[in-house]
């Protein structure tokens, strides 16, 4: 009985409740998967985005479950896996680099692709988010912009050298970025992030947060990488980079 005095419902006699995780757990298995890799997104995902992301209360902060420990209790240190540290039903928040806790490596958009490919190297990096003098993102590049054909294509027929080319020149704009809403990721997997870069043919998709203040303002919070996805599921990381190979590998993992 609720507390409104009514006599809350019961579920029919034979009759067996729908579990949440046996869901979940159907929803991962391997042709799921494969189907995923080249049709929509997950449906929980598009769900996601009609409802609001709840919050706590500002300045309400709850202890976690905790326990006092003992002297009969023994405690060891994790042995590290061989296996890959994701699965394709984990949360996609365990391969995004979040760039509210990482600094975003940037380069003015009037520099050379070979500072490009220096600040890539120093930094570690595969991308780079291109910016004007307000540290507005105008654009993105990326190693295979870098290395691929479309550099030489470029120099070709502008009829000049390899050093003269300038980021500006082969970034991808901002208007053609792959955006992703940050509410969206929240309840989104690995897999269905592989999907939609898949869809999108890219290897690089922006997580973006809403401005409550102004409508056209977004704040990008974090990237998806193709290849570290790639890397974190165990796939040997490859010295030239191709797109093509590295979504075929992610989908043999699926397939095995």
């Amino acid at each position: 009985m609720d507390s409104n005095g009514s006599r809350a419902q019961q579920p029919e006699a034979g009759r067996t409740m729908d579990k949440p995780n046996d869901r979940r757990a159907t929803q991962a298995q391997k042709d799921h998967f494969l189907q995923l890799m080249f049709g929509e997104p997950h449906l929980s995902t598009r769900e996601f985005n009609r409802a609001p992301h709840t919050r706590h209360a500002e300045d309400t902060y709850l202890p976690l479950r905790h326990s006092q420990s003992s002297a009969s209790n023994r405690y060891a240190l994790p042995v590290p896996s061989a296996q890959a540290p994701v699965r394709l039903d984990s949360s996609a928040h365990e391969v995004m680099t979040d760039l509210r806790r990482v600094n975003a490596v940037t380069i003015d958009r009037n520099l050379s692709i070979d500072d490009a490919s220096h600040a890539m190297q120093t930094h570690g990096v595969r991308a780079l988010f291109v910016v004007d003098d307000t540290r507005q993102v105008t654009g993105i590049i990326t190693s295979t912009d870098i290395l691929g054909e479309k550099l030489m294509r470029f120099a070709q027929q502008r009829g000049i050298r390899h050093g003269e080319i300038l980021v500006r020149d082969i970034m991808t704009p901002a208007e053609r970025l792959e955006i992703l809403d940050l509410d969206a990721v929240r309840s989104a997997r690995v897999g269905d992030v592989i999907a939609t870069l898949r869809l999108a043919g890219r290897q690089h998709a922006l997580v973006v947060e809403m401005n409550d203040d102004d409508a056209s303002a977004r704040t990008i919070c974090g990237i998806f990488s193709l290849t570290q996805i790639a890397r974190q599921l165990g796939i040997p990381q490859q010295q030239v980079h191709d797109i093509a190979r590295t979504f075929a590998e992610i989908e043999a993992v699926i397939a095995s």
